[in-house]
């Protein structure tokens, strides 16, 4: 007979009473609490930001609005005169300067949208494609956007000069009595003005879906040239759809630049005082502020009416799009 050895059994601890709810601590999580440097340093990189926030967005914005439904000459707190919706109603029914700055910056952002902003987004896709001197035509294209529009403005008049610019020695019109005005003429300075503005916004769009395009998984590209899709069907059916968010930045970027447009008119139109054929809300706002009568209601008036056209249209438009990404989730 085999006997056989059974290990003794440990003796098991009573379990411990239960503590009272009130009594008991929250695990810390291995998280510390935060010192005084800390909350310091915290205090700084989000407090400094968000003041200069308040003080320089938030603050003036309030005050145009507030202002709008006042009448000003801006030399004397003492001046204010509240006037109500007189302002918005003036400037709908009795301003002529009005509905053309409307009508150009709607041609302004329809231009930018059709012509510049697809023109970037195939100079990216042809770039991304590892063609030979791809950085050098990347840093020609981009340069532009390095400079300021006001720079920009000063390249563009030298080239726009009716005697001795580039473009009407180019075409054979800088003799006397055949040279074309480019910039005084109403009916072609608009056009001209935004040429050069495109020359700066294609730069800007080809290095956003340049971005976008580096992130791309290229095992798509490679499966759909299995399929037999050749490169304009590639990037119409797979590439562009997939870059869903960058299109929308883009598109957002686009329509901001149209609306707020100040700088490359600014000096191409002689300063202050629209030119006929270059009116546009953001001059309109700077002549009746800055200009040599001063109605700081009236161009407050026009500035919340601009903020409001571009909250409203870029609003509608994301809205719609996040509504369709959760509709096909």
């Amino acid at each position: 007979m085999t006997s056989t050895l059974e290990a003794p059994e440990e003796p098991v601890a009573p379990a411990p009473p239960d503590v009272p709810a009130r009594r008991r601590r929250p695990r810390r999580l291995g998280l510390r609490r935060l010192g005084l440097r800390d909350r310091l340093f915290l205090g700084v990189i989000v407090g400094v930001p968000l003041l200069a926030l308040l003080i320089f967005v938030w603050l003036p914005a309030l005050a145009s609005f507030a202002l709008s439904f006042t009448s000003w000459d801006g030399l004397s707190l003492s001046g204010i005169d509240w006037i109500g919706w007189d302002n918005y109603r003036e400037i709908f029914t009795n301003y002529p300067p009005f509905w053309p700055a409307v009508q150009h910056n709607v041609i302004w952002l329809l231009f930018t949208a059709l012509l510049p902003t697809p023109f970037g987004i195939f100079l990216a896709y042809q770039l991304d494609r590892k063609i030979r001197f791809t950085r050098i035509y990347q840093t020609a294209i981009f340069l532009p956007m390095v400079l300021s529009l006001a720079v920009v403005g000063l390249i563009w008049e030298i080239i726009y000069n009716p005697d001795n610019g580039l473009l009407n020695g180019i075409i054979g019109a800088a003799s006397p009595g055949t040279h074309i005005d480019w910039l005084g003429d109403p009916d072609l300075n608009l056009w001209a003005v935004l040429v050069a503005s495109a020359w700066r916004h294609t730069g800007y769009i080809m290095i956003l879906y340049l971005a976008g395009l580096k992130g791309f998984d290229p095992a798509l590209k490679e499966a759909a040239a299995l399929d037999g899709a050749n490169g304009r069907q590639t990037f119409l059916r797979v590439v562009f759809p997939a870059l869903k968010p960058v299109n929308i930045v883009i598109l957002v970027v686009t329509a901001m630049e149209s609306l707020r447009a100040f700088d490359i008119v600014y000096v191409l139109g002689g300063g202050i005082g629209s030119k006929p054929g270059l009116e546009l809300l953001s001059l309109l706002i700077t002549d009746n502020i800055v200009g040599e009568t001063s109605h700081i209601g009236y161009g407050s008036a026009i500035a919340v009416i601009m903020l409001l056209v571009s909250l409203t249209a870029i609003c509608t438009f994301l809205v719609q799009n996040f509504r369709k990404d959760k509709e096909g989730e």
